[in-house]
């Protein structure tokens, strides 16, 4: 994703970067795309998969529609 003008499907507003945080036991995380089905767990409720992407959301300041995209680039730096 360039940081070129995003323009809204829905309105054609301007689409803004951002990303959506995860609370859990263990602390905050951002939100990735796991491979595969999900996989339960006694102890950890779903087992992470081993291929994980993060994911990036981009919100429109005009109506707030959510589009979210699954890219390497949008690991936390």
């Amino acid at each position: 994703m360039t940081q070129s003008t995003i323009l809204c499907p829905k309105c054609q507003g301007e689409m803004v970067r951002g990303y959506v945080l995860n609370f859990t036991p263990i602390g905050v995380r951002i939100v990735k795309w796991n491979a595969g089905p999900p996989i339960k767990s006694f102890w950890a409720g779903i087992i992470d998969s081993t291929s994980q992407i993060p994911i990036g959301t981009f919100r429109c300041q005009t109506c707030g529609f959510l589009e979210s995209y699954a890219r390497e680039e949008f690991a936390s730096q």
